[in-house]
C-alpha cells in the first residue's frame, strides 16, 4: 500500500487542530453554563446559598451593668459576669456603670442599650408573689422578667423572698409603673422586729375588730380622702377599730404612744396575763378576712416579752442568759427571712415562732436580756445559727435530722449527745485544751448512735442515769397507757397526717410501701418502732393491721397516732397531765398487750419533753446550778459555735 496517499499536508493539520481547539472551547464553554445552571437550580431550592447567614439577635432583659470600657461593657445576668464587645460606637462620658438596662446583642456583639433609671426608695411593708408595698409609694406590681441584685458584700441574685420587711435598704428600678429590678443595697444591723399579733388565744392571725387605748398620749395616723391624717388622744381614751370603720377605710392605721417608754394597751385581747399592753407601735391591715395586727417593736424590748413567755422566770441567770440569746438568735433570723410577707411582719407571738407576751415581763428574765445586750449565736462560718431549744430531755438528745428537711443536713452544729455532766466535762476540757481530749468526745458522741439499736435504748430509757443532768426533773421519764386500742381512732388519727403530708404515712401494698388514702387497718396485729433517728428518737413506726399496714415517718407524726387523745400521761413523779394531741415527746419504747395475737392495748415508757434538738431549757437550768456560764451551756448543745456581738 502506498503509505503516500494516507499523509496530510500541513494546512489540513493545521485546520484539524484549529478544530480541536474550538471544540475543547466549546466543551468548556458548555460545562460553565452546566455549573451555572445547577447553581441557580440548587438557590431556587434551598439547597445551597450564597447569601450571608442571618445574625443572631439576642436580648437580655433587666441585666446589671458592673462596668463600662472601651473594649465592651461587663454585665452581671443570671449569677454570672459576662464580657461583651461593642457592636455599635463607644460613647465616652457616658456613665453606664451601675445601671440596669435592657440590651441587645448581635451575634455576641452589644447594638442596643436601653437604660432604666427610675428609681425609687421607701420602707418595705409588706410583699406577695408578684407585687411590693412600700411606703409611700402604695402596691407596685413586679415585672414578669424583674431580676433582684444584691450589691452590697458580694454580687449576687436575690429574690422577693430575700428582701427585710419594715426598712429601706432596697432601691427599687421603675419601668412602665412597675418594678423591673430589685437593688439591695446595704445591709445595716436592724433593731426592729414586726410581730404578728394573733387574736385571742390565739385561735388565727385576724381580728374582727380591735379594741385599744394606751397608758400615755397616743397619737393615731391613717389615709383619709387620699391624705396622710394624725389624731391625738389622751391616755386612756379608748378607739375601737373595725373594717368598714373610718381608721381602716385607707388599708392601713398606726398607733404611736408620744413617749418612746408608753405602751398600747389591746382591750379586745386575751392572754395569760390577762389584757396584754405592747411596747413601740401599733400598725393594723385591713385586710380581706380582717384586721391584721403587728408590733414593731425593738428586738431587745420584744425580748423582754418573750423570755419570760419561753423559760420560767426563777430559773438561774445563767440559763436565762443563755435562753435570751437564743431567743434573739431566732428573732434576729426572721428579721432577715420574714415569715409574713405578705403583711411584712417578721413572726408571730405564738409558738409557731416564739410565745410574745403571754407572761408579763419579769425583773429577772429582763435582766438576763440587758446583761446579753445585742449577742448573738453564730457557726463558726459567722452565719446565725439555729437555736432550736424544748423543756427537758430524758438525758439524750437528737439531731436537725428528725424534721427530714434538706437543710437538716448540712447543720453539723447539732448533735446528738448524753446530756450528763460526763459529756459537759469532755467537751469543756476539749473547747479548752483545743482538741487533747476529742477522741473521748467522739466517743462520747458515738453513744447517740447507738441508741439507734432498740435493745440499746430499751435498756437506757427503761432505767436512769444519776450523771444526767436532768434525772430529777418530773419529765425525764414518764408513761402512757392505752388500756384499749381502737381501730377507728387510729385510722382517723393516720388520716390527719396524711392530710398534713402525704409522703410521711405510708400503706403497704404489694410488698412496697406507696402513699394513698388511709383507710380502716383492721385488727392491730403489731405496732413497732422499726427505725431510730439519732439519740434513740422514734423515727419509723409500722402499724399493721388484719386489712392494712401502715408506716408512720417522722417523731412528729409518730407522737400524734400513738396518742389515742384520751389517756393521762403519767410523769415520774406520779403526777397526771393530758395531752390529747401530741405525746410529750419521740423518745420512748413500746410494750404491747396482745390475746390471741391481736393486739388489744400498749404502754410506752418514754422520757423526756418536748423535739429534742438544740437546747433544753431543764438541761440549761441544771447546768446554771452546777456553776457552768451561759456561755458554756450553749456551747455545750451548739457544738463550735461562737457568741457574737450584732450592734458593734
Amino acid at each position: 500500500m502506498d503509505k503516500k496517499k494516507f499523509q496530510l499536508s500541513q494546512n489540513q493539520r493545521l485546520q484539524i487542530k484549529l478544530w480541536i481547539c474550538i471544540l475543547g472551547l466549546m466543551l468548556i464553554l458548555i460545562l460553565l453554563l452546566g455549573k451555572l445552571f445547577v447553581n441557580q437550580t440548587e438557590q431556587d431550592s434551598g439547597i445551597f446559598s450564597t447569601t450571608p447567614p442571618e445574625p443572631v439577635i439576642q436580648r437580655l432583659s433587666n441585666v446589671w451593668i458592673v462596668e463600662e470600657g472601651v473594649e465592651g461593657l461587663k454585665v452581671f445576668y443570671e449569677g454570672e459576669e459576662w464580657d461583651y464587645p461593642w457592636g455599635m460606637p463607644y460613647e465616652e462620658g457616658v456613665v453606664l456603670r451601675e445601671q440596669v438596662a435592657d440590651l441587645t446583642l448581635t451575634d455576641g456583639n452589644i447594638t442596643e442599650i436601653k437604660l432604666k433609671k427610675e428609681r425609687i426608695n421607701g420602707r418595705l411593708l409588706s410583699a406577695g408573689q408578684d407585687w411590693v408595698e412600700i411606703e409611700g409609694y402604695g402596691k407596685l406590681k413586679l415585672a414578669d422578667e424583674y431580676r433582684g441584685y444584691r450589691l452590697y458584700d458580694s454580687l449576687t441574685m436575690c429574690d422577693i423572698e430575700d428582701l427585710i420587711y419594715g426598712y429601706n435598704f432596697t432601691d427599687f428600678c421603675i419601668e412602665n409603673e412597675e418594678i423591673c429590678a430589685l437593688l439591695m443595697v446595704k445591709e445595716e444591723v436592724m433593731q426592729y422586729i414586726r410581730v404578728l399579733l394573733r387574736n385571742s388565744d390565739f385561735e388565727g392571725i385576724f381580728h374582727e375588730s380591735v379594741l385599744l387605748t394606751a397608758d400615755t398620749d397616743f397619737t393615731v395616723s391613717y389615709m383619709a380622702d387620699e391624705e396622710y391624717v394624725s389624731e391625738k388622744y389622751v391616755a386612756g381614751e379608748e378607739i375601737e377599730f373595725t373594717q368598714d370603720g373610718v381608721f381602716l377605710a385607707g388599708g392601713r392605721v398606726q398607733i404611736t404612744p408620744d413617749v418612746l417608754t408608753g405602751k398600747i394597751i389591746i382591750k379586745s385581747m386575751k392572754r395569760n396575763q390577762g389584757i396584754p399592753s405592747y411596747r413601740g407601735t401599733v400598725e393594723m391591715i385591713n385586710a380581706e378576712e380582717g384586721i391584721v395586727v403587728i408590733n414593731q417593736v425593738l428586738l431587745e424590748e420584744y425580748l423582754y416579752s418573750v423570755v419570760p413567755s419561753e423559760m420560767p422566770s426563777t430559773y438561774p441567770e445563767e440559763a436565762l442568759k443563755a435562753q435570751a440569746i437564743c431567743a434573739r438568735t431566732y428573732g434576729y433570723g426572721h428579721m432577715e427571712h420574714a415569715g409574713y410577707p405578705k403583711f411584712g411582719a417578721h413572726v408571730d407571738d405564738s409558738t409557731l415562732y416564739q410565745v410574745y407576751n403571754n407572761i408579763r415581763e419579769q425583773a429577772t428574765t429582763t435582766a438576763a436580756v440587758k446583761n446579753t445586750y445585742g449577742q448573738l449565736l453564730c457557726t463558726a462560718e459567722g452565719k446565725l445559727a439555729e437555736t432550736y431549744y424544748y423543756s427537758t430531755s430524758c438525758g439524750m438528745g437528737s439531731d436537725a435530722t428528725v424534721w427530714k428537711t434538706e437543710s437538716a443536713l448540712s447543720i453539723d452544729y447539732l448533735e446528738a449527745t448524753a446530756i450528763n455532766k460526763r459529756t459537759m466535762e469532755e467537751k469543756l476540757k476539749a473547747l479548752y485544751e483545743r482538741g487533747e481530749q476529742a477522741s473521748e468526745v467522739e466517743s462520747t458522741g458515738n453513744v447517740g448512735e447507738r441508741m439507734k439499736e432498740e435493745a440499746y435504748f430499751y435498756d437506757f430509757i427503761t432505767g436512769s442515769d444519776p450523771d444526767d443532768f436532768e434525772v430529777d426533773e418530773t419529765w425525764y421519764r414518764w408513761t402512757y397507757e392505752v388500756a384499749e386500742i381502737d381501730s377507728d381512732t387510729i385510722q382517723q388519727r393516720l388520716q390527719d397526717r396524711y392530710n398534713s403530708n402525704k409522703n410521711r404515712v405510708l400503706t403497704l401494698e404489694d410488698g412496697e410501701y406507696v402513699s394513698r388514702e388511709v383507710e380502716n387497718p383492721g385488727d392491730i396485729c403489731d405496732i413497732r418502732i422499726v427505725k431510730r433517728g439519732s439519740g434513740g428518737v422514734a423515727d419509723e413506726l409500722v402499724i399493721t393491721g388484719s386489712e392494712n399496714t401502715y408506716k408512720v415517718i417522722t417523731e412528729h407524726n409518730i407522737r400524734y397516732v400513738m396518742d389515742n387523745g384520751e389517756a393521762a400521761v403519767i410523769r415520774q413523779d406520779g403526777g397526771k397531765s393530758s395531752f390529747p394531741t401530741l405525746l410529750p415527746s419521740g423518745y420512748f419504747v413500746i410494750v404491747p398487750q396482745k390475746e390471741d395475737d391481736i393486739i388489744t392495748g400498749y404502754r410506752l415508757i418514754g422520757g423526756g419533753f418536748g423535739h429534742g434538738v438544740g437546747m433544753s431549757q431543764n438541761g440549761a437550768k441544771e447546768m446554771a446550778k452546777c456553776g457552768y456560764t451561759a456561755e458554756e451551756i450553749l456551747l455545750f448543745f451548739y457544738k463550735n459555735c461562737l457568741i457574737h456581738q450584732v450592734y458593734n
